[in-house]
């Protein structure tokens, strides 16, 4: 598992080496859907990636062997902010390897709040993330796209992307959730269970903290009865020490083409 853990550092630390013409760049085009704004002043965009045929891309928690989008919004105006409703991604096998992503095309929804209302916004940054077939590759995109305030007919892919954001857990009818955490070496174990309803044969935990310098290990996932339990590991990047916040445990449970987003777990 140690082993394991250095190789995704290692990765994760080529992966930020910045990507200048990377012949990767052509297996996957990138534009911002512009979408529409909203009465409260929020505009509602989303970044579309089409990617050739075989290729994958990761989600936010994308496994042991792969590295989340990372965005750079620094050349925007009138930019307050940008908060992003990720899809229900799909568990890829990759040379025996568990990942999280996305195939062939990929609509993620932006919510871009503007410095000030009733003006239009310039979307301007960079998009870090990794492609995958055989090989994976990191590539940069630089994208941009000027959003203004007349735009008030939705587009209907945005609108189905939003729509297929996984359940809440008071949707999907979640029952009690708790978690147990013990010492190991150098981290901590997490054990969880879940009181949820079968989501498919193919069902996984995916498991989060609100601590980006935390490295969660692929959680191991077994169906007991009504119960789903998921156990894992935890490191601090740099083997610090570290305290877990339980209010920012984030459990995803993926399967049959759905998932449910649980947050927060709580000791028994």
């Amino acid at each position: 598992m140690r082993q394991l853990f250095a190789l995704c550092l290692a990765f994760a630390g080529a992966f930020a080496l910045p990507v200048n013409a990377n012949p990767a760049t052509e297996l996957v085009d990138a534009r911002i859907l512009s979408g529409w704004r909203g009465a409260d002043g929020r505009h509602v965009a989303a970044l579309q990636l089409d990617m050739k045929q075989g290729w994958k891309t990761y989600w936010r928690a994308p496994g042991d062997a792969g590295i989340p989008p990372r965005f750079d919004w620094r050349g925007s105006q009138n930019l307050s902010g940008v908060s992003i409703t990720w899809p229900t991604p799909r568990t890829i096998s990759q040379n025996g390897v568990r990942t999280i992503g996305y195939a062939d095309r990929l609509v993620l929804p932006l919510h871009v709040m503007p410095k000030r209302k009733g003006q239009a916004i310039t979307l301007d940054g960079t998009v870090e993330l990794g492609l995958c077939k055989d090989v994976c590759l990191p590539v940069t995109l630089r994208i941009s796209q000027e959003l203004t305030q007349d735009i008030r007919k939705r587009d209907p892919s945005i609108v189905a992307a939003l729509a297929a954001r996984p359940y809440t857990a008071q949707e999907a009818g979640v029952g009690r959730v708790t978690c147990a955490v013990s010492p190991i070496k150098d981290g901590l174990q997490l054990r969880a269970e879940i009181a949820i309803d079968r989501r498919g044969s193919d069902e996984v935990a995916v498991i989060e903290t609100d601590n980006p310098q935390i490295w969660v290990a692929q959680a191991r996932t077994e169906r007991q009865g009504v119960r789903l339990v998921a156990e894992t590991e935890l490191y601090h990047v740099n083997g610090n020490s570290f305290a877990l916040n339980r209010d920012g445990i984030r459990i995803t449970v993926i399967g049959g083409g759905q998932a449910v987003d649980i947050k927060g777990c709580p000791a028994r």
